[in-house]
């Protein structure tokens, strides 16, 4: 396999084929998913108070310094499976039903921090997840990350 870079190209921008012994640096890994569900907010003055629903959106940022022998950080299709995976529990429920939020007000706030930790846990150690990100609508965001790790 040739890996020569742009070897034809001789002009401004030319790469110069050694950048990518560069590695020292973090990396950041980003997958969305989302499920669609209702709520209502136990104690809201106003109208989210009764059932409504949304397509939730959930963003997930992970972090790691580390690529592995083929060079990624962590497999695409590994994180959407396991985030998939969580979110099927609300997927078409009424969240209120749903533990824990039989017992907890499910507000964006709980949802984000609740997927973070579901999340956390299937992950390798050499990985950190850093954001978990819900989205109510395209304009209303909230977002969770632990104070430290």
């Amino acid at each position: 396999m040739n890996y020569d870079h742009n070897p034809l190209y001789e002009g401004e921008g030319k790469l110069s084929g050694k950048t990518f012994l560069e590695k020292d640096g973090v990396y950041e890994l980003t997958v969305k998913d989302h499920f669609d569900a209702a709520h209502a907010l136990v104690g809201y003055p106003g109208a989210c108070q009764y059932v409504h629903g949304h397509t939730w959106d959930v963003e997930v940022i992970l972090e790691g310094t580390k690529l592995d022998e083929v060079g990624i950080l962590y497999d695409f299709k590994d994180i959407k499976s396991h985030l998939h995976k969580i979110l099927d529990n609300f997927d078409h429920h009424f969240i209120n039903d749903v533990a824990p939020f039989d017992k907890l007000n499910p507000t964006a706030e709980h949802m984000a921090r609740i997927l973070y930790y579901e999340l956390a846990q299937t992950l390798p150690s050499s990985i950190r997840l850093k954001e978990v990100a819900v989205w109510e609508s395209p304009l209303a965001k909230v977002s969770y990350h632990p104070i430290s790790l």
